[in-house]
């Protein structure tokens, strides 16, 4: 079927000057949008014959993806994705199109490609234009000799979003692995290009062909460079002026230039122009993202102008200090902000120009001034709106963590030659852009051995040197694009591994230090982060040292009462929602007090897609986000940063999603940069907080009401008040019990509800189970004497105080042992109720006949105004509980 498409015409008006004379009609734009025929299948054959029957493939438009990944598992929040939407299947995606193509007119044809993941071949009328390997860069083809004009034309893509293995089509091809899904299809827009047979270099790396970047600054004067790279297509030499113009906001002509060059037949070259600008507007981040217009023309000997690129153009300097940190512009400039993926839930990476614009305006408020372009080259709207609204960017290509397959040792020319091409992709495709400030050329590629070998295939403890590769892309780096700096991000350099584990130093292969550091999450605790920084910085003084990851996981259907109360399973399940709070409270504490470091990126802006991973509430979704997959929720963690990184007055009550409360007391936290909040519920003030540290207002053991519970935060900011209203529950019954799952992070029951860990003071929290670890699944133990069994699997040891608020009256206590591992004898302890010996000389293990076997004491206690109190003092190795229960009993009769 013929299709007759919109095209976009650039029409140059052209302003009089003693450069250009006419007015004329150029370059056309037409998208391929509509209308296509799609079949996702590795055994199709011949689809790329104009003969091939497709009336019974799928009708799609572009862009687009079969995949759908990521799953939460199912709870009170409504999801897009269901159990039979999600479709991770990787391999061969056919495309077919028929279109009908203006008159050439000795014009010359282009398919543009934004992006097809992740390698691609493509067919017009059958004839085969060529490949791209690579699934995240801009690619054009040459189909002038192959496009019918004024009749119906086919265009085939074959898409290929196969798992890189050795042998496969996709063995070669960047990234190797990684924590995220790749996703497959022609998942951006497709288009075709028209230009005289005279035009800048259609074909250099899907760039534009001008190149432009300020070489010089002061506040007088600005030196611009630009370079231009033009092809001639016709047969004899042909004789152009190039011409560029800098027109500001106002489209007023700041500067101008122009030189003459007879371009050889069929070949291309370059020029290079300068232009020099007087009284600079600069582009000043967020605070002033100013822009001009830079124009730069071919125009013939006749007056008329052969092509145009018009590209937005900031004048800016960016210097990177080791003590100082980032400069913009010659001041210090505090860079904080996201890792950010181009996946969303329902769209998988085939999202349009208002969903980046959507997740940018969240980031915006939120105050972020930097994004971290993860882990590949992202399109081209997300760094137009990073020039736009004055963000910074660190651009990357997808080296992420291997560079061999099959345990090879070394990595094969054609993947050196694939990442030195997404490398030049990258840079040339980027260059204009004033947001970008560096190119990083590998993430965590330093993990050495410290991964087991059934993950890796690397054998004997070999592993292979990230350094020859680093090296050759540092130097292309450099050579692309002398003016910016090269990076890299580390995951492992510094921090204590086990015997016999050999990590590389990769750092120093690049001109900027990343650090990606989970302390408080997959290793360490949270105030190492610090310490460690400080160590990296003193081993390398000289070379500036971001943070490009941190954070951790947090599940908004998970909830606990202390963060403390149990160890977070940062591979499995147990994420709740205030853990990553805390996470970001205290890592946030140690980053924002060291102003050397060049950038810091919290882990991630928003939930995204891998297959990996089964944790926290979903399936395939890495949820460190501080926003859902689907952009609906806003975690607590996102209104911690809006409160510290920016002066719009914010108040958020955290745990708004955890509702019903296991116990009649909380600690209630704010999140507010007002100079002073309250907090009231149901009406009564329960105190006023000023200066809050981190802009983080605690009231600890606020007493809740039987039923519901209204609490109201508020703040006044230059006379306006600015509240925050939630509502939580306790059981109606007055009477009803507090249960502890102790040593437990989330509270677990089947009979009954018990809450996690709290109240206790002292101790550590552990488990019988054996945690989920590198894709193993969680063993649980085999504990026999209770149904209760996720509730006695944990348990607190050591010497330890449990202070419960229990309210004055009379009580059942009941007690829950169970012995993990030691036998009869080897662990003794006393506890104490309300400062009276009620256990003496424990033996659990002998009382209960075996490990792994459930032992209950009960007792009776009476709790006067300051609760309940139980002490668990050690004799012999370390006292143990698994679960606490007080329930209350009738008053005594007289």
């Amino acid at each position: 079927m013929k299709r007759l498409l919109l095209v976009t015409t650039m029409a140059i008006m052209v302003a009089p000057t003693s450069l250009i004379a006419h007015t004329a009609t150029i370059r056309t734009q037409t998208p391929l949008a509509q209308d296509w025929r799609f079949r996702q299948d590795d055994k199709v054959a011949d689809a790329q014959s104009p003969a091939f029957d497709d009336r019974d493939w799928s009708r799609v438009s572009v862009p687009h993806t079969w995949n759908r990944v990521g799953l939460y598992l199912p709870g009170p929040v409504e999801r897009l994705h269901k159990a039979e939407t999600i479709n991770k299947a990787q391999g061969v995606g056919w495309y077919r199109l028929s279109f009908a193509a203006p008159k050439l007119e000795g014009r010359r044809a282009y398919l543009q490609f934004d992006a097809a993941s992740r390698a691609a071949k493509v067919w017009v009328n059958g004839t085969y234009l060529g490949e791209h390997q690579g699934g995240f860069s801009r690619f054009r083809l040459d189909a002038t000799e192959a496009l019918r004009a004024d009749g119906q034309n086919l265009l085939v893509v074959r898409t290929d979003n196969s798992k890189p293995a050795p042998g496969s089509t996709t063995a070669n091809n960047l990234p190797l692995t990684g924590d995220f899904f790749v996703h497959g299809g022609l998942y951006r827009p497709v288009s075709l290009v028209l230009t005289n047979a005279v035009h800048f270099d259609m074909l250099d790396f899907g760039g534009p062909g001008v190149y432009a970047a300020t070489t010089a600054l002061s506040p007088a004067k600005a030196e611009i460079q630009i370079r231009a790279r033009m092809r001639n297509e016709l047969a004899k030499a042909h004789a152009v002026r190039v011409v560029t113009r800098l027109l500001d906001a106002t489209g007023k002509v700041a500067a101008e230039a122009g030189a003459p060059v007879t371009l050889s037949p069929r070949s291309a070259q370059e020029t290079t122009i300068s232009l020099a600008l007087a009284d600079p507007h600069l582009w000043n981040g967020t605070t002033d993202p100013y822009l001009y217009r830079l124009d730069t023309d071919l125009v013939g000997q006749d007056g008329k102008v052969l092509d145009r690129v018009s590209t937005p153009f900031g004048v800016r300097q960016m210097a990177f200090d080791p003590d100082k940190g980032f400069l913009l512009n010659g001041k210090p400039y505090r860079l904080h902000g996201v890792g950010y993926h181009q996946d969303r839930e329902g769209k998988g990476w085939a999202v349009d120009a208002a969903d980046v614009e959507e997740d940018m305006a969240t980031l915006r408020e939120l105050g972020a001034n930097t994004i971290r372009l993860t882990h590949y080259q992202h399109g081209q709207t997300i760094h137009d709106l990073a020039d736009k609204y004055g963000f910074v960017l660190w651009d990357e290509i997808p080296l992420v963590s291997a560079w061999t397959t099959g345990g090879a040792l070394e990595p094969t020319p054609a993947l050196i030659q694939n990442a030195r091409q997404q490398l030049q992709e990258l840079i040339r495709q980027n260059y204009n852009h004033a947001s970008v400030a560096t190119w990083g050329i590998a993430n965590e590629v330093d993990f050495g051995n410290s991964f087991p070998a059934f993950l890796t295939g690397y054998k004997d403890g070999k592993t292979p040197d990230p350094m020859p590769l680093l090296k050759t892309l540092n130097d292309l780096a450099h050579e692309e694009d002398p003016r910016r700096p090269t990076a890299l991000a580390t995951c492992c350099e510094g921090r204590v591994f086990a015997a016999g584990v050999d990590v590389p130093t990769t750092a120093e292969a690049a001109d900027l230090g990343g650090a990606n550091r989970y302390f408080g999450w997959y290793f360490g605790e949270t105030g190492d982060l610090g310490p460690h920084l400080d160590a990296l910085r003193a081993k390398r003084p000289r070379q500036p040292l971001s943070v490009t990851e941190y954070g951790g996981g947090g599940a908004v259907t998970m909830h606990t009462d202390d963060v403390l109360g149990g160890p977070i399973d940062s591979r499995g399940r147990t994420q709740p929602e205030e853990y990553e709070s805390y996470i970001h409270e205290t890592a946030w504490a140690a980053l924002s007090q060291r102003s050397w470091l060049w950038g810091t990126w919290v882990w991630n802006a928003f939930d995204f897609g891998t297959t990996i991973r089964h944790e926290g509430d979903a399936d395939d979704i890495n949820t460190k986000g501080l926003v859902t997959y689907d952009r609906k929720i806003r975690k607590d963690a996102w209104y911690f940063y809006k409160a510290n990184w920016t002066t719009t007055p914010t108040v958020h009550i955290n745990g708004r999603r955890y509702v019903d409360r296991a116990y009649p007391v909380a600690d209630v936290r704010v999140y507010s940069n007002g100079a002073a909040t309250e907090l009231t519920v149901n009406g009564q003030s329960v105190g006023q907080r000023a200066d809050c540290p981190q802009h983080v207002c605690v009231w600890p053991a606020v007493r809740l009401q039987p039923g519901e519970n209204v609490l109201v935060a508020k703040a006044s900011f230059d006379g306006r008040a600015v509240e925050d209203r939630i509502v939580w529950r306790r059981p109606t019954d007055a009477n009803a019990p507090i249960r502890i799952d102790t040593g437990a992070l989330l509270g677990a029951g089947k009979a009954a509800a018990f809450g996690s860990d709290a109240f206790f003071k002292g101790g550590q929290a552990r488990s019988a189970n054996t945690p989920a670890d590198y894709g193993r699944p969680e063993v649980r133990a085999a504990i026999t004497g209770t149904d209760e069994i996720d509730v006695a699997a944990s348990f607190r040891q050591g010497r330890f105080t449990y202070a419960i608020p229990a309210p004055p009256g009379r009580y059942s206590v009941r007690l829950t042992f169970v012995e993990p591992k030691l036998a009869a004898g080897e662990r003794r302890f006393d506890v104490a109720l309300n400062g009276a010996r009620v256990l003496e000389n424990l033996d659990i293990a002998a009382q209960a006949g075996g490990t792994l076997k459930a032992l209950t004491k009960t007792f009776e206690a009476r709790a006067a105004d300051q609760g309940l109190t139980l002490d668990f003092n050690p004799i012999q190795g370390e006292a143990i509980v698994s679960a606490i229960e007080i329930t209350p009993l009738p008053a005594a009769g007289p």
